[in-house]
């Protein structure tokens, strides 16, 4: 294995460290496998009390998954294998779900994507005033996976939808109030909380000292608004009831919306519908369809080339109005694969 994801037995604690910052430490194939070995391991370890996850550097816990490495492969002619990763990465997600140990992740500066996805579904999530949360994938063609399914529409008075319809970015006083984080400290305290951790009997009480009230953030000032219109019953119904709100984050929002993709905004509003429903295991298996199908489309690809490698920031959706998305093709995103679904019980 290379040094892109270490491993440390340091006291009680097994520490995962990221170790990608040049890359914002987005999460690979290898990573991902590595990862759930080693958590198989520590799960049975008696010496292993809970488990610790970083990120090196101090500007990223996890920016996302290495997509890249997807869209060179399907450049290249490759159309076989391409949801390998993914498969891997949410049984990963599953793992982490259901992990019999306590999971402490330390997020610090950016969390996004695949980075969500080895963080929110631990015990402890645990954020600085760096953090900065978002599920960004509707700009590229894509949807909110690692679990976004599932947490997404459980967070309170439907910010979640609003995050995973917008890509709306919470800071940490946001991220704690909506049950992104489940606790605040100071960046400065983190190598302190870290050799505390080594030794530590009770998280609750190691954590005590540290925590922190962050400034109350824009999302929660505007939960009122958020909850009134996102609680609609359509896309179509949450843009008429942005447009007709006087507020500036409305604006806002209606604006980012309609940049994204129209399908992928409608897969993922149908997504939060059937997620708010749906076991965990359920979701992964959801995201698991959504994806296999997604592979086979143009848009995620098209995302990639506007925001990761031309770069020009000007993706040529298609449809490109959220009218012209035909309904069976909508419904062909949550059919079974021809791989099978999920192994997940």
């Amino acid at each position: 294995m290379s040094d892109e994801i270490l491993f440390q037995k340091r006291g009680k604690a097994g520490f995962v460290i990221l170790n990608r910052p040049k890359a914002l430490n987005a999460i690979n194939h290898a990573m991902v496998l590595a990862m759930a070995e080693q958590l198989s391991r520590w799960a049975e370890d008696p010496e292993i009390a809970h488990i610790v996850v970083t990120g090196a550097g101090d500007k990223a816990f996890c920016a996302g998954g290495d997509i890249r490495s997807i869209y060179d492969a399907r450049m290249s002619g490759q159309t076989d294998g391409l949801s390998a990763f993914f498969r891997d990465e949410y049984m990963l997600n599953a793992q982490i779900k259901a992990y019999p140990k306590p999971y402490v992740a330390l997020v610090n500066g950016i969390v996004m994507g695949g980075g969500v996805g080895v963080s929110v579904h631990g015990s402890y999530r645990i954020g600085t005033e760096k953090t900065l949360f978002a599920m960004p994938e509707t700009g590229i063609g894509f949807f909110p996976d690692v679990g976004g399914t599932f947490f997404l529409p459980r967070m309170p008075r439907n910010s979640g939808v609003y995050c995973a319809l917008s890509s709306g970015r919470l800071k940490q006083g946001d991220a704690l109030a909506t049950g992104v984080l489940t606790h605040a400290v100071s960046e400065e305290s983190l190598a302190d909380l870290e050799q505390d951790l080594e030794t530590a009997d009770d998280i609750g009480a190691v954590l005590a000292p540290y925590l922190m009230t962050p400034e109350k953030g824009p999302v929660c000032e505007s939960l009122d608004v958020i909850d009134e219109i996102f609680s609609a019953a359509s896309v179509e119904d949450i843009l008429s009831r942005l447009d007709a709100s006087q507020s500036e984050f409305a604006g806002k929002a209606a604006a980012a919306i309609r940049q994204k993709s129209p399908t992928s905004v409608l897969v993922a509003f149908e997504q939060m519908k059937r997620g708010r429903k749906l076991s965990f295991n359920e979701c992964m298996k959801l995201e698991y369809r959504i994806v296999s199908r997604i592979l086979q489309g143009t848009e995620f690809y098209e995302g990639i080339r506007a925001v990761l490698v031309d770069k020009d920031q000007a993706p040529k959706w298609s449809p490109a109005q959220f009218g012209q998305v035909d309904s069976a093709e909508l419904a062909s995103y949550f059919e079974e694969p021809a791989d099978g679904d999920l192994p997940l019980s």
